[in-house]
């Protein structure tokens, strides 16, 4: 399988390690009134998707970045990659709009 860095271009898959759901970046908010069934929820659910699904990579043998992948489990066609920051930082401006 190849990704295609937004940075660096065509890698192979070896160069990276799986992190899991990108739903990650989206940390609940600490001083919330139910912040404590968000944190279980945050920590201990995920979503087992057959289809499309935006995973957290992380580029060990490369760069070192950390990339949002939007890939289709069932097929591994990869759709998008996104730098991690960048989609955090929407994240966070959307939070704050």
């Amino acid at each position: 399988m190849l990704i295609d860095h937004p940075l660096l271009g065509l890698r192979d898959a070896a160069e990276f390690v799986y992190l899991g759901d990108a739903a990650l970046l989206n940390r609940p908010d600490a001083s919330s009134a139910d912040a404590l069934d968000s944190f279980h929820d945050y920590l201990h659910l995920r979503d087992n998707v057959a289809g499309e699904h935006r995973e957290l990579w992380y580029h060990e043998q490369g760069d070192r970045s950390w990339l949002v992948i939007t890939r289709n489990t069932l097929t591994h066609a990869i759709t998008a990659v996104e730098l991690a920051r960048d989609v955090a930082m929407n994240l966070r401006e959307g939070a704050n709009s």
